[in-house]
């Protein structure tokens, strides 16, 4: 009885699926080119591209806050998006327009401080997270601190 019922159901399951169109039939030509048209976009990235990636702030006495505007161009084919800015330390801050949307050629800024922390030659990196084909890039700013000179 259970083999029966089990056949039933295996020739059952056979009809039900042996009977759909074919698939292939129903794509049509409008959806495919539509398609491809999207994904070629996709490959299409932005690209930030910094007048410098380093900066040097010379020799600075300890505790001296400084800081640069490092300026940016979207030199790709997409608009850009800065998602986050983040330092190699706390003693580094960057600042930006987080999210802001900036177009294929538009200009942008980072203002980047530092709070003179540190002795003799330090550099700090700052890594920026961007829709970029890589995803980060990177600048850094450098400084000699100078001890000072009360400390015994």
């Amino acid at each position: 009885m259970k083999k029966t019922i089990l056949m039933f159901a295996a020739v059952g399951a056979m009809l039900f699926t042996g009977c759909k169109d074919n698939a292939s039939d129903k794509v049509k030509a409008e959806n495919v080119e539509a398609s491809a048209e999207r994904d070629a976009q996709e490959t299409q990235y932005p690209e930030i591209t910094f007048n410098e990636s380093e900066f040097d702030f010379g020799n600075i006495a300890k505790g001296t806050n400084v800081e640069h505007v490092f300026k940016f161009e979207n030199t790709g084919n997409a608009p850009l998006v800065i998602t986050n800015a983040s330092s190699s330390c706390g003693c580094t801050v960057p600042e930006y327009h987080k999210n802001e949307t900036i177009a294929p050629g538009e200009t942008g800024e980072m203002l980047v401080k530092f709070n003179g922390s540190g002795n003799g030659q330090v550099t700090k990196t700052v890594t920026v997270s961007a829709n970029t084909e890589t995803g980060k890039e990177q600048i850094k700013i450098k400084a000699f601190v100078e001890a000072d000179e009360n400390a015994s």
